[in-house]
């Protein structure tokens, strides 16, 4: 009488395999995630530094970034999950500081730039940086 053989997986064979998907899991999610979120980034620092070049307009036309009564002259385009600001600096309208604050997702990531085009990051969760603009945290990205 013939044998008869079977076929198919065992159960530890199909366990090892799951395990292994979990850990490989494990390890990609964060790093994915963090991706997706330093690559939300760009987006903002690219209306700011667009904001500059409208502010520099606004002040070859009348002398200065805003007034105390209106705010700063240039109204700064909208970014997903990020709220953009500007403050005048003095009364005289000499100096602004414009800010992109991370809210939703993004909450924890503060940029900035000035009248000089000194780009800071006030907040990051990996560190921040007063010096440049970082997407990472900590050192300045070239």
């Amino acid at each position: 009488m013939p044998t008869q053989r079977l076929r198919g997986f065992t159960l530890i064979e199909i366990m090892i395999t799951i395990a292994i998907l979990a850990i490989i899991t494990s390890i990609a999610m964060p790093s994915y995630t963090a991706y997706v979120m330093r690559s939300r980034v760009p987006a903002a620092l690219d209306v700011l530094s667009g904001y500059t070049t409208k502010m520099e307009l606004a002040y070859q036309d009348s002398g200065r970034y805003g007034t105390a009564a209106t705010g700063c002259t240039a109204v700064i385009a909208s970014v997903p999950e990020f709220n953009a600001t500007c403050v005048l600096a003095d009364a005289t309208g000499q100096a602004y500081t414009a800010t992109m604050t991370g809210h939703g997702k993004m909450a924890g990531y503060t940029y900035s730039i000035n009248q000089i085009g000194a780009r800071v990051t006030s907040a990051h969760p990996k560190g921040s940086n007063a010096t440049c603009w970082t997407m990472k945290g900590g050192a300045c990205d070239i």
